[in-house]
């Protein structure tokens, strides 16, 4: 829970900063801020409470790892890092100038990547998670 509160309550000042200074016109200063939220709620939100827990409370004594319990992960991140890609790749591709065009491919891109992740976590493709029980 903590974790969730904490990546809440960097990113909703951070959006609305993002849109206070692209009505401003500064549209490149909203997307490096999205962007370094992000950053931040991965790197840190999760990555200071996983150090915590595999430096100074680890399951077994020497086995300082966090293990995870979703084989959906890896795919969620694989598919976010590609949609990192495809990001620069449109900027790239624009001049680095935004535009309609980078917004409609960054709405685009946030859309497939929603369906494809509900997808994966609704084992659509391949069994990821137990299935649910049946309503009597």
């Amino acid at each position: 829970m903590g974790i969730t509160f904490l990546a809440a309550g960097t990113s909703v000042p951070e959006a609305v900063s993002s849109v206070i200074v692209a009505k401003r016109g500064h549209g490149s200063m909203g997307i490096c801020n999205s962007i370094g939220s992000n950053t931040f709620d991965i790197l840190l939100c999760l990555g200071v409470p996983w150090l915590i827990k595999a430096v100074f409370f680890p399951i077994q004594p020497g086995q300082n790892y966090v293990a995870i319990n979703s084989t959906g992960l890896e795919y969620s991140a694989i598919t976010l890092l590609s949609t990192l890609f495809l990001l620069y790749l449109t900027f790239s591709t624009n001049k680095f100038k935004l535009d309609k065009k980078v917004g409609t491919a960054c709405l685009v891109m946030y859309l497939v990547f929603m369906v494809f992740a509900s997808l994966i976590e609704l084992n659509v493709f391949f069994r990821v998670n137990l299935p649910t029980c049946g309503r009597s």
